[in-house]
C-alpha cells in the first residue's frame, strides 16, 4: 500500500504542476480612426437590443422565427460551433494525464534446449521447457507531457479562441438572416403598395380614357387626345404587370430565405399601410457599439488564437518532459494476482531536448507570426 500511495502522489503532483507560458502579451489593436464620443442617451445599449424589440410587427416576427428554425446556413454555422467546442475539449484534455486500467496475460513457449542453455549460463542445471504464463493487472498513464513551457496550454487557448470565433460567426449569420428576412418582407410590402397604387392609377386612366372616347364621338376632342389617353392606359397596364412579376420574384426570394413555404396567415394586402414594422432607434449611438459587432469580435478571437499559436511554436524550442507510470499486481498464476506480495510499479520519466529539426521549429514560429499579422490586418 505504501507503493500505491507513492504512485497516487506522483499522479497528483503531475496534475497540479504549474506551467509558464511563452505567449506574447495580447493587446487589442487600436482603431484606425478616433472620433469623440457623443452624449449618450440613457437606456438599453444598442448592442443589447434584440431583434424582437427592433422588429415589433407580429407577422415579421413569425417569419423570422420560421427562418431561424429552417435556414440551412444557420444550421451549418451552429454545427461549426459544436465542432469547434469539441475540438477545444480534445485539446484541453492533453493538460491532464490519461489514466487507464489494463489486464494482461502473457504466454510464452520455450524449447527445452534453450531453457537448459539459459540455466547453464546462469550457473544452474536442470531440465525444463514448455509454456510459461504470467498475469498482470494495473492502472497507470502513458507519455503524459508536463507542460513546463506552456505549449499545451497555448494550443488549448488557441482552440478556445477558435471556438469563440465560430460562436461569433454563428451570431453574425443569425443577424444577417434576420436582416435578410426583414428586407425581403419589406420588399414584398413595397411591391404590394406599388401594385395597389398602379391598380388605382389604371382605374383612373381607364375612366379618363372612356371619357375621352365619349368626347371624341361627339366631336369635343381630337383623335390625338384619344390616342394619348389610350397610351396612358397601356402604360399603366404594363407597369401593373411589371410590379406583379416583381412581387412574385420577391415572394420566391422570401421563401428561399425562410427555407419553408410562407405561412398562409401572412397577409401582404395592406402593403406598407400598417403599424410600424421597424422600431425607431434613438440618435447619438456611441461608436463603441461597432466593437460589439459579431464579425469584429470573431476577427479578434481569431487574432487571439494566432497569438496563442506563437506561444506553442516558441515552446517547441525547449525541452519536453514526459511521464509514464504504472501501478500493478503481477503473478505467475491468475489466482495470485491480488495477494499482498504481488504489488509492482514502474515510473519512467523522459526528457527530450530538440537539437536539430531541419529548421521546422523556426519555420513553425515564422508561420505563427505571419498568421497573427494576417489576422491583425483582416
Amino acid at each position: 500500500m505504501q507503493h500505491s500511495r507513492r504512485f497516487a502522489a506522483i499522479v497528483m503532483g503531475t496534475m497540479t504542476l504549474s506551467a509558464c507560458t511563452l505567449e506574447p502579451e495580447y493587446v487589442r489593436p487600436n482603431a484606425p480612426v478616433t472620433t469623440p464620443e457623443p452624449n449618450v442617451v440613457p437606456g438599453i445599449p444598442a448592442e443589447d437590443l434584440g431583434w424582437r424589440a427592433f422588429f415589433p410587427a407580429p407577422q415579421l416576427q413569425q417569419l423570422i422565427v420560421l427562418a431561424l428554425a429552417n435556414n440551412r446556413d444557420l444550421r451549418v454555422a451552429a454545427l461549426n460551433v459544436e465542432t469547434a467546442q469539441a475540438r477545444y475539449r480534445i485539446q484541453r484534455a492533453d493538460l491532464f494525464p490519461t489514466i487507464a486500467a489494463s489486464t494482461t496475460e502473457q504466454s510464452e513457449s520455450i524449447p527445452a534446449s534453450v531453457f537448459a542453455a539459459s540455466l547453464r549460463a546462469g550457473g544452474a542445471s536442470g531440465q525444463g521447457g514448455g509454456v510459461s504464463r504470467s498475469y498482470t493487472a494495473g492502472i497507470g498513464f502513458t507519455s503524459f507531457e508536463l507542460d513546463l513551457c506552456g505549449r499545451i496550454r497555448s494550443l488549448s487557448h488557441a482552440a478556445l479562441q477558435e471556438y469563440f470565433s465560430f460562436e461569433e460567426t454563428r451570431r453574425s449569420a443569425q443577424i444577417t438572416l434576420v436582416a435578410e428576412v426583414a428586407n425581403a418582407y419589406l420588399n414584398m410590402l413595397a411591391d404590394q403598395t406599388l401594385i395597389d397604387i398602379t391598380r388605382q392609377t389604371l382605374q383612373n386612366q381607364s375612366d379618363s380614357c372612356a371619357l375621352t372616347q365619349t368626347m371624341f364621338e361627339v366631336g369635343a376632342t381630337t383623335q390625338l387626345a384619344l390616342r394619348q389617353a389610350e397610351s396612358t392606359v397601356d402604360t399603366a397596364k404594363a407597369s401593373l404587370a411589371q410590379y406583379e412579376r416583381q412581387f412574385a420574384v420577391d415572394r420566391d426570394a422570401l421563401q428561399l430565405v425562410l427555407g419553408a413555404p410562407i405561412p398562409t396567415n401572412i397577409d401582404f394586402s395592406a402593403g406598407l399601410d400598417r403599424n410600424a414594422v421597424v422600431s425607431e432607434i434613438e440618435m447619438e449611438i456611441p461608436s463603441s457599439v461597432l466593437v460589439q459587432r459579431p464579425d469584429v469580435l470573431a476577427a479578434e478571437h481569431r487574432l487571439q488564437a494566432a497569438n496563442a499559436d506563437i506561444g506553442a511554436a516558441r515552446a517547441s524550442f525547449f525541452r519536453t518532459v514526459s511521464l509514464t507510470g504504472n501501478f500493478a499486481t503481477a503473478s505467475a498464476q491468475l489466482s495470485g494476482l491480488f495477494k499482498h506480495d504481488s504489488e509492482a510499479w514502474s515510473f519512467a520519466p523522459q526528457i527530450s531536448v530538440p537539437i536539430f529539426s531541419g529548421g521546422a521549429n523556426v519555420a513553425n514560429l515564422r508561420v505563427a507570426k505571419l498568421a497573427r499579422a494576417t489576422a491583425q490586418d483582416s
